[in-house]
């Protein structure tokens, strides 16, 4: 063998092949075996499980769903007691003495507005969690507990598996900020502005209304006491007015829209006829997209309901 590996006719290639002892190949081909990867091949999953599995699946299913929904809930409580905190520690900082400048309130004011758009983001993800939730206790366990008086809904399963496959969130900005926005945290707004004026008009001491001459001049002496840095009083007041008004336009012109799954609405509709004007044009403007929502079809199915055994 030594004679064939030393003669110069055979090439590198046939000295590598044909003259390696059949042991040494043999452990050179089980290392290149093991070193490979092993080819892996997908394995359906069935189409159709037994009744037993697929219930079992399914409530397990449920129950994740629900434990997310629950940690962001958490999460949007943490957003509005950050803004109460912040509020609460800004009045009575502001408060505590005459001579503590009353633009921290305006400060404050900002402040929450950052909270309430990082709650609206927070709220818009909670309902993606929700929205499952609600399909699988609209389309799932209503007909099971209803005995057949909720008509079946053949929908459900596929609007869940589409979810999964490519999740999407299921309200609009403008709705989870307006939603936000009416349940906690206008009410903040309500009293940092109070505040506010209450603040300008009482400190340093409070401004006189005895004479005619005294309220002829309240006017200018707020305008004054209101005055930050190079910003005259009148630009401030006026740009408390503009914040105030946007907030109470976006709190109102969203009322209409009702693709929240969470939410307990009622079953009448809102017929108070200028802010549904405003509503209409919320729901046809800021509204960008229509998408698949559960909760209306389980609300219709309720409503049918009421009325066959009204």
């Amino acid at each position: 063998m030594n004679d064939e590996v030393r003669s110069g006719t055979q090439s590198a290639d046939d000295i590598h092949i044909t003259n390696v002892p059949q042991s040494f190949r043999a452990f050179a081909e089980e290392v290149h075996k093991r070193t490979q990867k092993p080819k892996t091949t997908p394995t359906a999953i069935p189409q159709k499980l037994l009744p037993a599995e697929f219930n079992m699946a399914l409530v397990h299913f449920y129950r994740g769903e629900v434990q997310r929904s629950n940690v962001w809930r958490g999460r949007l409580d943490a957003t509005t007691n950050w803004a109460v905190i912040t509020a609460g520690a800004t009045l009575s900082f502001v408060f505590s003495s005459p001579d503590n400048p009353h633009f921290a309130i305006p400060i404050n004011t900002l402040l929450v507005s950052i909270f309430l758009f990082m709650e609206a983001r927070r709220y818009r993800y909670y309902e993606v969690w929700a929205n499952r939730v609600r399909v699988l206790e609209t389309g799932y366990f209503a007909p099971m507990l209803s005995h057949r008086t909720i008509p079946p809904d053949k929908e459900w399963a596929e609007h869940i598996a589409a979810d999964l496959i490519a999740p999407h969130f299921t309200i609009s900005e403008w709705e989870a900020v307006g939603r936000r926005l009416r349940s906690n945290y206008l009410w903040i707004f309500i009293l940092l502005t109070l505040s506010w004026t209450l603040k300008v008009y009482i400190h340093p001491s409070p401004i006189p209304l005895v004479s005619d001459a005294d309220y002829k001049a309240f006017w200018d002496v707020f305008f004054n006491r209101a005055t930050v840095g190079l910003a005259p009083g009148w630009l401030v007041v006026f740009s408390g007015i503009l914040f105030n008004g946007l907030i109470l336009f976006v709190a109102f012109s969203t009322l209409k829209l009702k693709d929240a799954s969470s939410e307990v609405l009622p079953l009448e509709s809102f017929e108070w006829h200028p802010l549904k004007q405003v509503s209409d044009w919320a729901e046809s403007s800021l509204k960008r997209r229509n998408t698949i929502r559960r909760s209306k079809k389980a609300k219709q199915r309720v409503r049918s309901i009421h009325k066959t055994e009204g």
